[in-house]
């Protein structure tokens, strides 16, 4: 894209990088926007512009109107030969680089296809919101439309009033999501103006799905929103719910998708466990990565005898269905105590004036860590941290109910709307040092 021009040249010298061709979205306007598309390139970034390939910068539309010269097939292994390095979301630690292969990426998309056994080859028209630049909406979006011939509505970022006026004209029937973007369509204040029904299917990904949130966008669709799981490190799809015909469990990420295996793990036995016990969650399949680049201790850490250890906590119960207890890095240790801020978020969400909530364990001197509830309040409603702490202790432990609360006005969030624990809890860690910096 051309708003990232400026930023490729100028590490080009540190590369080696031989072209860079350049696009931009006025370019596929329709006449008589298209025509000022050069102008601005060319004004703006000052790029020389090369009909053949001279230089280093090349406009797509220049080379798209070049005659093939002495192409030849690429050889290449589709079991083993990367497709992309896949960046980690960050959220908890500095990202990695996961090395997803050509096999990794269709053979999810593949799963995909084929949970979505009811919906029709080349019928289908998906709302594409996730981007593609995450794993997530590459695979469910992107690939599986191209894969089987169904129409796509990009739109290049989530604005609420935007989206649902494109449901309403534009009826896509599936529409893969994550928690915050539902949260954000079901509390527009203009919500029942717009019709949604044409949506029929809905995996929510990236983060827990609250019952309550389920509940109300499928009344307000009439189609099904159920929850699914996976990792960057998976392509990122292993578990969903079912979506039709077969029964799906309120609080559960689903069953393995075709061809993934799945089971728990013990933290400190290393032992595959029984039913009903909580340990790491693990999976194996064609959709699993070659490892994390250039970090082969990391690698060797994730991937045990075939197995892509998830760092995330869960069972399985009698019937096969997995639940994910909570990240193993976000687990709240208060007073020698084991917190799931996961439990603590599902009560939240019960309170009518909650929009978003997360939970964190934040520096105690004295418990070590201390629940700290983040909470955005629905538009127009109000309560107190009095009201919060009152409604927590009906549901949960004493040793569970956040000690502290902080409303805001957002949270922080990736790309495709996870709201990102470690950026608060950093905070929390800086407001600290700097309380103690102070103190000296």
């Amino acid at each position: 894209m051309d708003i990232l021009y400026p930023r490729v040249m100028k590490v080009k010298p540190q590369t080696n990088l031989q072209h860079v061709i350049v696009t931009a979205i006025k370019e596929f306007l329709p006449f008589p926007k298209n025509l000022i598309y050069p102008y601005i390139q060319k004004k703006q970034y000052g790029m020389v512009v090369h009909v053949k390939h001279e230089g280093s910068s090349h406009l797509f539309s220049e080379i798209l109107k070049q005659q093939a010269i002495n192409l030849k097939a690429y050889e290449f292994d589709f079991e083993e030969d990367l497709a992309l390095l896949q960046y980690t979301g960050g959220t908890t630690g500095f990202p990695k680089g996961v090395m997803l292969t050509h096999r990794n990426l269709v053979a999810n998309a593949s799963m995909c296809k084929a949970w979505l056994y009811k919906c029709k080859s080349g019928e289908e028209i998906v709302l594409g919101l996730l981007p593609f630049f995450h794993v997530y909406g590459m695979t469910t979006v992107l690939i599986l439309s191209v894969m089987d011939a169904h129409k796509m509505i990009l739109l290049p970022k989530f604005e609420v009033k935007t989206t649902l006026k494109t449901i309403e004209k534009q009826r896509p029937t599936l529409f893969p999501g994550a928690p915050t973007i539902y949260i954000g369509l079901l509390n527009h204040p203009d919500l029942e103006k717009y019709d949604l029904s044409s949506i029929d299917s809905c995996i929510s990904g990236s983060a827990a799905l609250p019952v309550e949130v389920q509940q109300k966008f499928e009344e307000v669709t009439g189609g099904k929103l159920v929850e699914g799981y996976g990792l960057t490190e998976s392509s990122p799809v292993t578990h969903a719910n079912f979506l039709w015909d077969r029964p799906r469990v309120k609080g559960s990420i689903g069953v393995p998708w075709p061809d993934t295996d799945a089971a728990i793990f013990s933290l400190e036995t290393g032992e595959q466990l029984p039913p009903g016990e909580v340990g790491e969650i693990a999976v194996k399949g064609p959709q699993v990565m070659k490892g994390y680049w250039n970090r082969p201790e990391d690698t060797a850490e994730s991937l045990k005898d075939g197995w892509l250890l998830t760092g995330d906590l869960g069972y399985m119960d009698e019937q096969g269905y997995f639940y994910v207890v909570d990240r193993k890095k976000d687990m709240i240790i208060a007073g020698g105590y084991n917190i799931f801020p996961r439990e603590i978020e599902e009560v939240l969400y019960e309170h009518p004036a909650v929009q978003e909530v997360v939970a964190a364990g934040i520096p105690d001197p004295y418990r070590g860590e201390t629940v700290k509830a983040y909470v955005v309040l629905k538009k127009g409603a109000n309560t107190s941290k009095e009201e919060l702490n009152e409604f927590t202790r009906k549901y949960l432990a004493a040793y569970k109910v956040p000690r502290l609360y902080e409303f805001r006005e957002d949270l922080p969030k990736t790309a495709v709307g996870k709201i990102l624990r470690r950026t608060l809890i950093d905070e929390e860690k800086q407001k600290l040092n700097d309380h103690q910096e102070k103190e000296a």
